[in-house]
């Protein structure tokens, strides 16, 4: 068999510039000012049930107003969410959301509700807006939050983005040392680079990290 020849590979003009890498510029919130907005008395039930259940599960918001009430495993503390890829992943939650949610869920008889989008407006939707049956609440009438209502509301309350309660989760788990593979399962990020963007030490880790510059203390 004759030698093939080689192909030549394609040239590439000496000014060319490598395309930069686009980069996550989120600004991570310290855990003590998160803790003190979950924590504020005057927030209302759904607001305190959200804000929480997004930085103690680390999902994206929209995958979180996506919830059914059908969906929640309260027992174990988790729901299925659609990732972006489509594929069904598990997110998890912790005491605070597992105490919040029965409060939301329960209706003015006391009983709870058992199906329909587990975050709802504040009011029914008018006719000529009514949005698809899978997105109204089939014991109050009330439709789905939505993701521009939520986003407004936590800017109002806080001056935050919904995606920061994520990224701060991400970095307060980088900031307790947890492995990068455990936050990678926590966050659902498939690739370890774009993970490192939202693991970046806070200000609370940078300060701990210096006491190591200290001088040493004498001792007697």
């Amino acid at each position: 068999m004759p030698d093939q020849e080689a192909l030549a590979a394609p040239s590439v003009p000496a000014d060319t510039e490598r395309r930069k890498e686009s980069t996550d510029e989120t600004r991570a919130v310290a855990k003590s000012t998160i803790h003190r907005l979950l924590s504020r008395r005057d927030l209302p039930l759904r607001e305190k049930t959200l804000w929480r259940m997004l930085y103690e599960t680390a999902a994206r918001a929209a995958e979180v107003l996506a919830l059914n009430v059908e969906d929640l495993d309260l027992e174990h503390r988790r729901a299925p969410v659609r990732s972006k890829g489509g594929a069904v992943e598990w997110v998890y939650w912790e005491r605070g959301t597992a105490h919040l949610l029965p409060r939301l869920l329960r209706l003015p008889d006391g009983s709870p509700r058992t199906h329909g989008p587990l975050f709802l407006s504040e009011r029914r939707p008018v006719p000529a807006r009514r949005p698809a049956s899978a997105d109204i609440c089939p014991h109050t009438g009330r439709a789905r939050l939505g993701y521009d209502r939520a986003r407004v509301l936590l800017d109002a309350y806080a001056s935050l983005d919904l995606h920061q309660l994520r990224h701060s989760a991400a970095t307060h788990l980088g900031d307790a040392e947890v492995p990068l593979q455990l936050i990678m399962g926590k966050t659902r990020h498939k690739n370890p680079r774009t993970a490192m963007r939202y693991v970046k030490p806070g200000a609370e880790a940078i300060a701990k990290v210096t006491e190591v510059l200290a001088p040493r203390r004498r001792t007697h």
